[in-house]
């Protein structure tokens, strides 16, 4: 009824710890930055598709990173290396604003005075009824009423209006 466990199997790593360090960093930093200039905006939300995105993505890169690996020593090792590596990024872009730069991205303008700015909603590729859409969220039926709306590095937008930054409202342009 009961089989014998295999505990050096369970212990004794079979990969060397090394190469699944080196897997996991290179894994790791390659899907950090195809996620950081690719789904940027996409970053700020986690709905069904992006769930199922992230649970692709970690199918997918399980043997790249782990070689296959069996016992827990290596998943340990494997978790410990990714952990390690986000906060490490984390980190440096705390203490040091060139890698702040580098991990973080900057606010992107998406309104500037009532208007849109086509360039940079097609640069993430943001169309007119999501922006709309997310000025709407924000209270705001017109546009006109909007001095500057960006998307964050966090990938939501944020609005502000001409009250808002002035403390009192703007005639309505038509346009």
């Amino acid at each position: 009824m009961f089989k014998k466990v295999n505990w050096h199997a369970v212990f004794v790593p079979e990969t060397p710890l090394l190469e699944i360090f080196v897997r996991g960093s290179l894994v790791y930093l390659g899907l950090f930055l195809l996620l950081r200039v690719l789904l940027k905006r996409e970053s700020g939300t986690l709905g069904i598709t992006d769930m199922l995105l992230v649970v692709l993505i970690a199918d997918a890169a399980q043997n790249g990173m782990a070689h296959e690996y069996r016992s827990v020593p290596e998943g340990l090792l494997l978790v410990t290396t990714i952990i390690f590596w986000s906060w490490l990024l984390n980190w440096l872009g705390y203490r040091f604003p060139v890698f702040h730069n580098l991990i973080k991205s900057k606010k992107l303008l998406l309104v500037k005075n009532g208007r849109m700015i086509k360039q940079n909603m097609q640069r993430e590729l943001i169309t007119t009824s999501e922006l709309m859409s997310e000025v709407r969220m924000s209270g705001i039926t017109d546009l006109a009423e909007v001095k500057e709306a960006y998307m964050e590095p966090s990938g939501t937008i944020s609005v502000i209006t001409y009250e808002q930054s002035t403390g009192k409202r703007r005639d309505k342009q038509i346009v």
